[in-house]
């Protein structure tokens, strides 16, 4: 069905209040959600309320975080539980200031769960002229190139750069699987099947069937390639402070670097080169004369702002319904 952006922030405002959150979190929250789906990414938006609910399963929400290493430039942040859309923003916001004052900064923080889309957070850096390296990891639900055992998790890796001339963000948000874990959990949500050559039964068979991959694997993206990356985000994880193997839907680390590039030549130098990389690309021949060649984040910036401008998004009736039912229960 189609809803109002004002209806759906309040659909999910009024559920993740009645979860718990208070309304400085919600906020935050529902911020995120209604960008994803803004942008197109309806499983990463309301929907996801609806996960997090389940995740806590009546528990009121942990929301506060403590600080256990800070230094001019760097900061380690125990997430204490806390769901991932609350301290992967803080520790953005952390990196962002520590940049900003000593030209980079590291900040890692664990404890977390659901961290949401990288590129909201690179999105935030690339509006105070930061360019940020982002990766978080996640329980291990996906299986190497070549295997079919879970080994690590969807593991989104990103990396953002600012621009000018009102030009969007070139912003590289990736996954690291095929489809998402979030896509798993709302096809059995829904009753729905899976894509075709996405998921693992516990078996190493191929199979469409969500309650077959909860207890099997879902596949790796990119091959070697994809899985070889996967692994490093992994990693970049334990640095930030999650163990090997965080836990189902707990424990989950983010690692964000954000460099000034000021540091290096002046800022306006910098975007305008960045912009007239962009343009260069846009202009350049495409093998598909009906389509022109784009920059990362540039479809899902524009579908934002299309949805911005129209006021309204598509969401599934499915989900809305839970949503209500959420509220009044």
């Amino acid at each position: 069905m189609k809803i109002s952006t004002e209806d759906g922030h309040n659909l999910v405002s009024s559920a993740l209040q009645k979860i718990g959150y208070t309304p400085e979190s919600t906020k935050i929250i529902a911020d995120h959600l209604i960008d994803s789906e803004l942008r197109g990414y309806g499983v990463a938006g309301l929907a996801r309320a609806l996960s997090i609910a389940d995740r806590l399963a009546g528990k009121p929400p942990a929301q506060t975080t403590k600080t256990t290493r800070s230094a001019p430039a760097t900061a380690q942040i125990d997430g204490q539980d806390t769901l991932g859309y609350l301290v992967a923003y803080e520790a953005t916001q952390v990196a962002i200031a520590k940049a900003k004052s000593n030209g980079v900064s590291a900040v890692g923080a664990s404890g977390t769960w659901y961290t949401g889309m990288l590129s909201y957070y690179a999105e935030m850096a690339a509006k105070e002229d930061l360019v940020a390296i982002i990766a978080s990891n996640c329980t291990a639900w996906v299986a190497p190139e070549g295997g079919y055992r879970p080994i690590f998790g969807t593991n989104p890796w990103c990396v953002g750069f600012p621009t000018g001339d009102g030009q969007p963000p070139v912003i590289y948000d990736i996954g690291t699987s095929k489809i998402l874990h979030a896509d798993v959990l709302l096809a059995n949500r829904l009753g729905r099947e899976l894509p075709p050559d996405s998921v693992f039964d516990k078996d190493g068979n191929d199979t469409v069937s969500p309650q077959d991959a909860l207890s099997g694997a879902l596949k790796v993206w990119g091959g070697h390639r994809g899985s070889g990356l996967a692994i490093t985000v992994q990693l970049l994880g334990v640095m930030a402070g999650s163990a090997a193997f965080p836990p189902d839907l707990a424990g989950f680390g983010y690692m964000i670097v954000m460099v000034d590039p000021a540091q290096f030549r002046p800022i306006e130098e910098f975007k305008a080169e960045v912009d007239a990389f962009s343009k260069a690309m846009r202009e350049g021949p495409a093998l598909d004369k009906g389509k022109k060649l784009r920059m990362p984040f540039e479809r899902s910036f524009g579908i934002r702002e299309e949805g911005r401008n129209r006021g309204e998004f598509e969401v599934e009736d499915g989900v809305v319904e839970r949503l209500k039912k959420l509220i009044d229960g």
